[in-house]
């Protein structure tokens, strides 16, 4: 098949059916591509050597042994692999509940997907040591993220922990200044910088007690406190949703927090779970 003749849905099988004649870096280069699929079209041949760990030189051979003039002629083929709106819907660009959806969702796997690159599994599994370990946990967060801590209250106190997690900013800074040192203080921000979150953290790190920060942001006000920093949810996303995004991921490290812990406590955070399980059904008609 000649690249000229690579439609709709072709371009996959067609480099399948080449992946054996290419050499490593090519043949890198060729799975990137598959990988990437539609999404190829919005990637730079730098963006496209760096997935595959090699040079721009490389994925300028993989395309020309793949039938292609260069690199602009693959990414033309792979903008056609793109699902075209069904007739009679408006393109996205043309319907703002459309592209809302649409700018939504992929935010949110931006946000999902770059966990595997910011959280390291063995960070989370001391964050939940921490816990494992701790008399008792206060959990702080304002604004959105205030509804994350929320959630992390709920799951860690059904997991058997003693868990406060006041709203008012005020009363978590004096409830952090009077936690003792073998208290930990979960402490959540986007960005890291949210000053009432910070004091917060900052008077229960000065109280002796251990503090791990979740936040989008690699180096913060709050990373730099911090016992154990968590990091999920980049701030280079589409503008306007990088908190809604972050939000999600945030949530995500709380469930593996969890399930972390529900290893490590075994029978007892199972037994708190069945009567939390209990409890909510009672309320259910």
């Amino acid at each position: 098949m000649e690249s000229s003749s690579v439609n709709d849905g072709q371009l996959a099988a067609h480099i399948r059916a080449h992946l054996p004649e290419l050499r490593d870096a090519e043949a890198r280069v060729a799975q990137v591509v598959l990988d990437q699929g539609a999404e190829l079209a919005s990637l730079t041949i730098g963006d496209v050597a760096a997935l595959a760990g090699t040079a721009p030189s490389s994925v300028v051979r993989a395309c020309q042994r793949l039938g292609f003039r260069g690199f602009q002629q693959l990414k033309l083929a792979a903008a056609r692999q793109a699902p075209r709106p069904a007739a009679g819907q408006h393109p996205a660009s043309q319907d703002p509940a459309a592209r809302a959806l649409a700018d939504t969702l992929r935010a949110a796997r931006e946000a999902l997907d770059g966990l595997t690159a910011t959280l390291d599994p063995t960070g989370l599994r001391a964050a939940a040591e921490l816990l494992d370990a701790a008399s008792r946990v206060l959990v702080i967060g304002a604004g959105l993220s205030g509804a994350v801590a929320l959630d992390a209250a709920y799951r860690l106190r059904a997991l058997g922990c003693a868990v406060d997690a006041p709203a008012d900013p005020s009363t978590a800074q004096l409830a952090a200044g009077l936690l003792p040192p073998s208290a930990v203080c979960l402490a959540i921000s986007h960005t890291g910088a949210t000053r009432t979150t910070v004091d917060a953290a900052r008077l229960a790190r000065d109280a002796g007690a251990d503090v791990i920060a979740l936040t989008s942001t690699a180096h913060s006000p709050l990373g730099e406190l911090s016992s154990r920093t968590l990091v999920a949810g980049g701030q280079d996303l589409i503008l306007g949703l990088e908190t809604v995004a972050s939000r999600l991921a945030h949530l995500a490290v709380i469930d593996a927090l969890a399930l972390t812990l529900l290893t490590l406590r075994g029978a007892s955070a199972e037994q708190a779970l069945f009567l939390s399980a209990g409890i909510t059904a009672d309320h259910l008609y």
